[in-house]
């Protein structure tokens, strides 16, 4: 059992959990990802590792209360213990010195997007970091990133705050030289980053998050196309080359089971209405 330290409302069912896990502190770094299950016989859910603290044996993910296990997430509270937390897996980001690194991160995902911008700083890069976000109410961390980062841009789908939208990259990518760029956050997000650098020749660096069960290479339900081969997003990932990964075959597998999900987030609302979880009221 893994005991929560810490719960923190990011944003509007945006959570960031941090759970007392020593075994996966010592090893975690930037760019992995954990599998989370949240109680006995419950979905096996991937998380992105969004801090490490190995002094304290803690680690940190972040995730958004959207489907039926996320929502069932959602309803721990510090203090309580998680059924099982298993990492870090995929592989680490490649971190070192680049010289100039843009860093994207969009929705839930700003979180692991900022340790990979204080990872980057630390190697001795300018780092220049965007947060992208719904709207305003769904912004988070800005602080956070302004330390890690030379220059943070804000960018909302509906412009309450900071830019409307990422069409500003464009006039940012023609008038600075990047050396490299890592996008984490919506597939819809990075596929359009990715086409924002690729006329520039930019190293773009993606984190994909396909559709997984056992996120150790056994199952294959995370199958990715990159170039010319099919890989799987949790042991060849989940970090690939943005201008090589065919993102309508990862949209549509994405989408893949979307009745499914829908039905069975409702059926557990309709269950836990106006209560939590284990019938606790």
């Amino acid at each position: 059992m893994y005991r929560i330290v810490s719960k923190e409302k990011l944003a509007h069912k945006h959570t960031l959990f941090t759970v007392d896990a020593p075994e996966i502190a010592a090893k975690a770094q930037a760019g992995q990802f954990l599998i989370v299950i949240p109680k006995e016989g419950g979905e096996r859910v991937p998380l992105s590792i969004c801090a490490f603290d190995r002094q304290e044996g803690t680690v940190s993910f972040a995730f958004h209360e959207v489907g039926k296990s996320t929502k069932e997430l959602g309803t721990f509270n510090a203090g309580d213990e998680l059924f099982n937390v298993t990492g870090p897996l995929g592989n680490p980001s490649e971190i070192k010195r680049y010289g100039k690194v843009l860093c994207v991160g969009g929705s839930i995902m700003i979180a692991p997007a900022l340790l990979q911008a204080k990872a980057l700083k630390e190697a001795g890069n300018e780092v220049i970091t965007v947060l992208a976000c719904r709207s305003e109410e769904f912004l988070f961390k800005k602080a956070e990133a302004e330390r890690y980062s030379d220059r943070v841009y804000v960018a909302s789908d509906d412009g309450t705050i900071g830019e409307k939208g990422l069409d500003f990259l464009k006039e940012v990518l023609s008038r600075e030289k990047f050396d490299r760029c890592t996008v984490i956050g919506p597939v819809v997000m990075m596929k359009k980053v990715s086409e924002m650098t690729r006329p520039f020749g930019i190293p773009t660096i993606v984190s994909l998050t396909p559709i997984m069960i056992d996120g150790m290479g056994m199952c294959g339900v995370c199958r990715v196309t990159v170039g010319d081969k099919m890989l799987f997003g949790c042991v060849d990932g989940p970090e690939f080359d943005g201008h090589k990964t065919n993102f309508d075959e990862l949209i549509q597998r994405q989408r893949s089971m979307l009745p499914e999900e829908r039905l069975s987030s409702l059926l557990w609302e309709h269950e836990h209405e106006g209560g939590c979880r284990c019938g606790r009221k």
